[in-house]
Order: C-alpha cells, then structure tokens, then sequence
C-alpha cells in the first residue's frame, strides 16, 4: 500500500508515523513545500521571546533529535519530499501532481490512500500596505526565523500589533518582556481575547497587559500600514498614526483547503474547512484530512467549527494512521479547551463563552468565583478568578474559564470542566466532582465546586445579582437610593467610605447586631473581597423581610483586577 501525506507537520507527521508503526510493509511518503518540518507552532512565540534558544528545540523530539528529513527517513522509514509542493489531486486517476521547488520540476505520484494535512493559513487584512518590508504574519517558523534576526540586529524599536487573540498576545509578551520593545497592541473589538474570554475576565487580562507596559487600543480600525521606500514605518488608524519598523498582523487564520476543493472534495462554504466524517474521511473514502484545514463539530453546540489546535491535530493524526492501517478509530469532536500564559498570568477556557451562549439560544446565565488555587492557610496560595457559564433553565454547563497565577492550577480546572463538558454535564455535576484534596495543591473544595455553588444558588434564586459596572456607576453618582455596605475590616474598607457618600462599613462577624439600622426603602448592596460574607449577609437579610438586596458577582476582587478606583 501507497500512503501520501500532504503536510509535514503535527497531524500529518502524526499520522505518516502513525501508518508506519501499524503497517510497517506500508510506503509512506511525506510531502511538504518547506524544510523546516514538524515543530512543535505553539512554540513559536517562545522562540521569538528567547525562552527557547534555539529554533531547532521546536524541532526535536524529547530525546533530542531534530525531526527533519534523515530522522524521518532512518528512524521512522518514510520517505520524505521537502521543498515540495503539491500541485493538484487526480481523484480519478489517484495521483498527486508535485513540483520540487529547488529544481522546479514536475512530477505525478501514485497513491492508494491520501492525507491532506495542509494546515491554515494567515486571515488577510484588507489594508494597504501589508506586503511592506517589516509587515509580518506568524505564518510558520520560518517568518519567526526572519523576525528574531531582524530585532537581534538592531532593526527594530517599535513593534504593533494587529489583533489581540491569542497569538497576539503571547507575541505582545515576546517583544516586550525579553527584547523590552515598546508595544503597541491593536484589536478591532472591545476587548482583548474576544473570541476566547468574556469581558469580566478579559478586563483583567488587558489590565494586566497595561502593567506590563504594552499599550492596549481597542475598538480600533486599522486603515493603512504605512511605509517609505518599500519598508513600514507605521500604522495609520482612522483617528491616529502610530510609528512602526515591525507589524504583526494576527487576525486570526482560515483552512487552507484550497488543494482540496479544486479535487472535488466537499468544502463548507461556511468555515471553508474540508468536511469529514468522524474517521476523518474526505467526501473521498480513500482520502484522509485532518489538522487545521478540516471542520469538526463543536460538541456543545453540535455545530461545525474550525478549531486550529495543535492538540486536536495530533490526535487527528493518530485517528487518521489508525483507519489507513486497517483500524477503527474516530474523532468525535472538540469543546475548544484552551490555555496561555500572558505574563505573569495563565489563562485558560473551555466551551462557550456567555456570548457564544447568548448567540446560540441558550437561556444563558454566569457565575463568578475569584479563590485561592490552593488552601489559603498554605504559603505561597496566590488568587484566580473563576466564571461559569451555564443554561438557567436545563442547568447545563456550557463554558468555564479562568485567569490565574503562572502556575498548573488555571490548566488543572481546564482539564477537569472538558473532560467530562462533551458528556452535558450539569451545574449539579460539577459539584458532584470528586476532585484530589492537600494543601499544597487545593483547597477543600475547588473553584470548580464553589464556582459551581455560586450557580446553583443563583439558579435556586437565593440571592439577586448586580453587575458590577451597575454598583460602580452607583458609587461614583453617589446614587441615593443605593446604599453599599462594605462587609470587610474598617481597614479594608477606608478608601470606599472616604471616596464614596454611600458607602457604609459594617463588620460581617457583627452584621446581626446592625439589621435595625438598615434601611428598607433603599437598594442595599452588599460587597465583600470574594462575595461569601456578602452572601451570608444576603440571606439574613432575605430571612428578615428584605427585598431590596443585591449582590455583585466574584467580589471586590474582580474591579479591582481591572484597575477600578475599588479597594
């Protein structure tokens, strides 16, 4: 049997490998337009900052050998074509036509099982300018390559970035942090990881960004990079023009299926990703695709999406090499589980955020947490901050994410809400989950159960919730019809009763001794650090015939993280 993969890196290398170690009789050949394959693109941003050294780290394997073409030839029995380009598919006649780019030579191949393994490709702005000297996209390697040697030779001083997704912002923290580079961070919506955090969390993400020195501009529309004798020299916006000698455009990426289209293949007019089946079958039986060219169902919606994750692209690989060989394997799907480090931070979210949710139909609420990762008795317990997203009326979680200390601990409640999050579990569920116990590495009960108690109480309506921005608004019109009683030490609570007129301290330990001086024809609001003094206050005074309470989500913490006059 005759095996092509087109696409030498995660989930074609995985599945060229994966067809060799089941069928060792099997030719494989691997194909790919560059030389540089098989490293590990998340990487990248880390290369470019200088935590990792060296390019060719990217490459190795975790015994030290550099994956390129004589490892996979000697090591895995491949045969392998870099600088190779494939051209078109013969469906018919089953063949692959190349054109090696050294020699520009053509070439048809024969196959009897193919994989089309082509990746993404960088979303294109529609601006003038973008093929400037300077103007970069994080394409592959090699633009990373090229982009560290230009700042290691002193060609560099002010560097902008367009779109603050994820990639945008771990390459916020390349340049600034190691390179010190002045940063100036650009994105079209009103926040930062607009399609990864809600704004609750995202607020803090971009304060935290701010402190870091780099400079955040949202709602922002870029005109035109402009440029002089052929090199950039900024960006143009359409209120402001901000100097540059490197852009980096990072809006986002779309599948490069195009080789499979012009095949025949299926193609979704909608995500412009090949459609296949759960064995990551092509509308061709006898071929294969996976990686970030193909669509897969979001398995919380039940919709198809792209979702360009090296993880998912792995195991991709690993199912694809399973069928070819003879197996049965499947893919089912994805509930889009991410991390990242920004900073000092980690950040991480898996499912729908509450806009997704809204937008999707459901009867969507939140919950806000903010909990040390550890017991907070243990040295060293630094805070994280915690939402839940969840169906008010069927209980269903639909999303969970959270920005914390650069620890293991955002990672760990990632893993655990997805991995049973394609199973519909409910609000009732995670606090049903039995989760590992010890002082150095959690508290008694996890973010996830008191994130989760946060929503169960909310769905039972055992307290009314404000927004935030609502209880700031009121504290700065000094709105009389609210009063806000600060349940924290008369330490803690001196800046609000000094800033704000309606504000009142009173100690939660000694609340109960308080309740006939507390108005009943006045909104009371009531705030704490983490809101659980704030909660059992609620329900005292709910028990004494209030009816004008309310509570803001998360706690003091929350405005505080994003850089409120609120401490």
């Amino acid at each position: 049997m005759q095996v092509i993969v087109i696409g030498a890196n995660a989930c074609g290398a995985k599945s060229a490998c994966r067809v060799k170690r089941l069928n060792p009789k099997a030719e494989v050949i691997l194909i790919d337009k560059s030389e540089l394959i098989s490293y590990g693109a998340c990487g990248i941003p880390y290369y470019v900052s200088g935590e990792i050294l060296d390019e060719k780290a990217l490459r190795e394997t975790s015994f030290h050998v550099v994956r390129d073409e004589k490892f996979f030839t000697d090591a895995k029995g491949l045969k392998v074509l870099t600088r190779t380009l494939a051209e078109e598919i013969d469906r018919k006649r089953k063949t692959v036509k190349v054109r090696y780019l050294d020699s520009g030579k053509g070439e048809e191949i024969p196959y009897e099982k193919l994989v089309i393994a082509t990746g993404s490709l960088p979303r294109p702005l529609n601006v003038p300018g973008v093929d400037l000297d300077g103007v970069y996209t994080l394409s592959g390697l090699s633009s990373a390559i090229e982009i560290k040697d230009r700042i290691a030779r002193g060609e560099v001083e002010r560097v902008v970035i367009i779109g603050a997704g994820l990639i945008g912002l771990e390459m916020a923290e390349a340049f600034a942090d190691l390179w010190g580079l002045p940063v100036t961070l650009m994105e079209f919506f009103p926040q930062v990881l607009p399609r990864n955090l809600d704004p609750l969390l995202s607020r803090m993400v971009e304060s935290h960004l701010r402190e870091k020195g780099v400079k955040v501009l949202l709602n922002v529309k870029v005109k035109e990079i402009l440029g002089k004798e052929g090199r950039v020299t900024g960006v143009q916006t359409e209120t402001e023009l901000y100097p540059a000698d490197l852009v980096l455009i990072a809006v986002g990426v779309i599948p490069n299926s195009e080789l499979a289209e012009r095949a025949g293949l299926l193609v979704s007019p909608n995500t412009k990703g090949i459609i296949v089946n759960e064995r990551l079958q092509t509308s061709d039986p006898d071929i294969y695709a996976g990686g970030d060219c193909i669509e897969v169902t979001h398995l919380v919606t039940g919709k198809k999406v792209v979702m360009p994750m090296g993880s998912l692209a792995n195991r991709q690989g690993r199912v694809i090499g399973t069928n070819i060989a003879g197996g049965h394997a499947v893919f089912k799907g994805t509930v889009g589980a991410f991390i990242m480090k920004c900073f000092d931070l980690a950040v991480g979210g898996v499912g729908l955020t509450l806009n997704q949710a809204k937008t999707e139909g459901f009867n969507v609420g939140y919950a806000l947490n903010n909990q040390t990762e550890r017991s907070h008795f243990y040295p060293g317990a630094g805070i994280a901050f915690y939402e839940l997203v969840f169906d008010k009326k069927t209980t269903r979680v639909l999303g969970f994410q959270a920005v914390g200390p650069m620890t293991d601990g955002t990672m760990a409640r990632i893993h655990a809400v997805s991995s049973i999050l394609p199973n519909n579990p409910t609000v009732e569920d995670l606090i049903d989950l039995e989760l590992a116990y010890a002082p150095p590495f959690n508290t008694a009960l996890d973010p996830i159960h008191d994130t989760a108690h946060v929503a169960d109480n909310i769905i039972k309506g055992l307290f009314e919730p404000m927004e935030w921005d609502e209880v700031i608004r009121r504290l700065r019109e000094g709105d009389a019809h609210s009063l806000i009683i600060d349940l924290r030490h008369p330490k803690e609570a001196e800046f609000l009763l000094k800033r704000y007129t309606n504000v009142r301290q009173i100690l939660y330990q000694e609340f109960k001794y308080h309740l006939h001086e507390i108005p009943r024809d006045r909104d009371v609001i009531l705030i704490c650090n983490s809101s659980r003094r704030a909660y059992e206050v609620a329900r005292i005074l709910k028990g004494s015939g209030f009816e004008r309470v309310y509570l803001p989500l998360g706690g003091l913490s929350f405005p505080k993280r994003w850089g409120e006059e609120v401490r």
